[in-house]
């Protein structure tokens, strides 16, 4: 399929988990894409294998998200091999503690927040710039239903989600003149190497609340994330898309 035919994505940590599955989803659907990895090498090459395999053509580059130098050498480095960025999906998730309230210190609560703000500050702003020259662009922000939703021991993520949602809603209004659209995609929980190693009752108890009776898997937010920017879907902006299997309807 070539529904994103002639396009350029950017997948912030794009080599494992929904990073991975979006990757290989757009590339399948025609774009030439851009793998950010962190530490891992080996699997960001192999991910860049299976987009080769689709005849895309596809770049790897190692970056810290949160550190603006990096950023900017990794979107430099994007526009020199490609000539553009169309799509930006920003999929990076920091590291968070998992604890109530009472238990927690303000600097792990104020690290999830600054990490997560400035995964996605640092990679909008060096991205911004060039879809304007190019006449539009998209950006997905990736979040969770934590951030509407709240779950016990799960402030410090859901506190910092809930701000990106609010960020994208600020960078719709005022990019959409120049047609750059932002999004929300926000799933609940997904099946990653992340969250194999969760305790198997939790699963089963969140599986037997959802309404289509499974858990989602990384393809799942994928292809909620290929909808949102395929050209037919060209006048969605400022919009939060829940993809839980209907556990949560807010």
């Amino acid at each position: 399929m070539d529904i994103l035919k002639d396009k350029v994505a950017l997948i912030t940590d794009g080599s494992r988990g929904i990073g991975a599955a979006t990757t290989v989803l757009l590339a399948k659907a025609g774009a030439d894409v851009i793998i950010n990895y962190h530490s891992n090498e080996k699997v960001a090459n192999e991910v860049k294998a299976e987009v080769e395999s689709f005849g895309r053509k596809g770049k790897i580059i190692q970056a810290d998200v949160r550190n603006p130098k990096d950023v900017k050498r990794m979107v430099d480095q994007s526009v020199s091999a490609f000539g553009k960025v169309d799509i930006l999906v920003n999929n990076a998730n920091m590291d968070s503690v998992f604890k109530p309230f009472m238990e927690t210190t303000w600097d792990e609560f104020s690290d999830k927040l600054n990490n997560e703000m400035r995964a996605a500050f640092y990679a909008c702003k060096e991205v911004v710039p060039h879809m304007e020259k190019q006449g539009g662009g998209n950006i997905v922000l990736i979040s969770t239903s934590l951030s509407r939703t709240p779950a016990g021991d799960f402030i410090a993520h859901g506190s910092a989600k809930a701000t990106i949602n609010m960020f994208a809603k600020y960078l719709a209004q005022e990019l959409g003149p120049k047609n750059i659209k932002t999004n929300v995609v926000a799933p609940d929980l997904v099946l990653t190497d992340a969250t194999k190693d969760q305790p198997a009752e939790q699963h089963e108890f969140l599986r037997t609340l959802t309404p289509l009776q499974r858990i989602a898997n990384p393809e799942d937010i994928a292809g909620a994330i290929l909808s949102v920017v395929a050209d037919w879907n060209a006048h969605m902006n400022g919009a939060y898309i829940p993809v839980n299997g209907g556990i949560d309807m807010s």
